[in-house]
């Protein structure tokens, strides 16, 4: 009997039924809640969502430089409309509402607050945000606000080469907690340290597109995790009691290729070394020795009291999480191989984004277990997809694959103990993608880009239904 047949027969005789009486487990699946007290949420970026980039006094970043330079950014795209969030803040905060999230996690754009930098504060950039904190409280929902995700200020002049940009983010960071701290309770520094360096200053991709030797990389590297630590040590100064501070990092994730002792070793160790200059050195307070042995004369020259202040102890760790990297055990220096991806291996619509969910519980467990932080968050989480509107509907039934076998992952995090306290879905709403422009949808809802009519996805429906369960579905 062949395959066709042989499920034609099935049918015919009533089912699985019919083959013999189902398992219990299988009539009943279990169902494992999160924690009652487990924060759903969704996450954004200022300059991928607000448009606006002229109004009110906003200064210009080197997204709108970067952005209006012919060929750096898909099709041309700019993020000068976007999502137009900055007008229409009040219907996002519906689409939150209606998910039924606790939280969302948004940025404020540094240079519609300080358009030069630094000097005198914008009060009509200050006004936005306290609109849009007052309106996500009426809703019932806990804001957490990021200082930076990556809109720098075009007016520093050098960017992250110029350690002057530590010095004023540092300002900029306390000045806004102080504004927002009485009613936002927690603040990241800055969003993936790792992804606006590396991306802009090393592979010249994002802004401002440079592709810097090693030496200056590493110190531009230095002068990221340096405003996290002054900004972190500036925020905690200003802000009332009891705001929590962390940060938000794209961990590097080193996953065991096989889950034995060995392999699961060596990926540890990689992850401590591959984040070396970023989540390791904020961690652990300093640069160790493995990465200043590798990078050798190119590695970064801190000033006095750098460290320290880099090593500012945080009340949460937030990681973003992606793809996978891969490791292996061997008997080389350092005890591991990264293990490169399969050019053929199954992806979203973004190339670089590989699908591999074990890296969800083995980001949480090697963060946990590596620096022992008090609270982990994800605050990022997401995939990119092909999503064709189909009378009037969106199905984007490989989205919920992608978020449902992550979350189990995140779930078995949580069940084995380790401090996943909340996560965050990016995103909210289809938005300005960086240099893939408008090609590249994360949201949940799908935004017409000419009408910017908002709708939401099967994703969206998914989602709403996890939330109210607390559960897997």
């Amino acid at each position: 009997m062949d395959r066709r047949n042989f499920i034609k027969t099935g049918s015919i005789l009533g089912g699985i039924g019919a083959l013999g009486a189902a398992p219990a487990a299988l009539a009943k699946p279990q169902r494992f809640r999160f924690p009652k007290d487990f924060r759903w949420g969704c996450a954004t970026a200022a300059y991928q969502i607000e448009g606006g980039v002229n109004e009110d006094g906003r200064g210009k970043s080197i997204w709108d430089v970067f952005s209006h330079t012919p060929g750096k950014v898909a099709n041309g795209d700019t993020g000068d409309v976007a999502c137009d969030s900055y007008h229409r803040y009040e219907e996002d905060i519906a689409l939150l509402k209606n998910l039924g999230v606790s939280c969302y996690r948004f940025s404020v754009a540094w240079p519609r607050i300080f358009p030069d930098g630094k000097g005198k504060p914008n009060q009509k950039g200050v006004d936005y945000y306290n609109r849009l904190v007052d309106g996500l409280l009426a809703a019932g929902i806990e804001p957490y606000a990021t200082m930076f995700h990556w809109d720098l200020p075009a007016a520093i002049k050098g960017g992250w080469q110029n350690r002057d940009a530590a010095l004023q983010f540092a300002d900029y960071a306390g000045y806004m907690a102080g504004q927002l701290s009485d009613r936002v309770k927690k603040f990241m520094t800055v969003n993936e340290m790792r992804t606006f360096i590396d991306v802009g200053y090393r592979a010249g991709v994002h802004a401002p597109g440079l592709k810097l030797p090693p030496d200056q990389l590493n110190q531009a590297r230095h002068h990221a995790v340096l405003a996290h630590g002054l900004g972190a040590q500036a925020m905690r100064a200003a802000a009332r009691k009891g705001t929590q501070i962390g940060l938000a990092e794209n961990l590097d994730t080193q996953v065991p290729v096989i889950e034995t002792a060995e392999h699961i070793e060596a990926a540890r160790r990689a992850t401590r070394i591959e984040n070396a200059m970023y989540l390791t050195a904020v961690m652990e307070g300093k640069y160790i020795d493995e990465y200043l042995e590798i990078e050798g004369a190119n590695a970064p020259k801190p000033q006095a009291g750098d460290m320290e202040a880099i090593g500012t102890p945080l009340d949460f760790v937030a990681i973003n999480v992606y793809q996978p990297q891969w490791a292996r055990a061997d008997d080389s220096k350092y005890g591991y191989a990264k293990v490169p991806h399969n050019p053929n291996a199954p992806h979203m619509a973004s190339p670089w984004l590989y699908v591999g969910p074990e890296v969800a519980y083995w980001a949480v467990r090697y963060a946990s277990e590596l620096w022992k932080p008090k609270k982990i968050y994800i605050a990022e989480n997401g995939a990119s997809a092909d999503d064709p509107v189909t009378d009037g509907k969106v199905y984007d039934a490989e989205r919920v694959m992608f978020l449902r076998n992550y979350l189990k992952n995140f779930q078995r995090a949580v069940n084995e103990g380790y401090p996943l306290k909340g996560y965050f879905l990016w995103s909210l709403m289809d938005n300005f993608e960086w240099a893939d422009g408008y090609t590249k949808r994360f949201g949940v809802h799908h935004v017409d880009f000419e009408t910017l009519k908002r709708t939401p996805k099967l994703s969206a429906v998914w989602y709403k239904e996890v939330i109210r369960r607390n559960t897997i579905v």
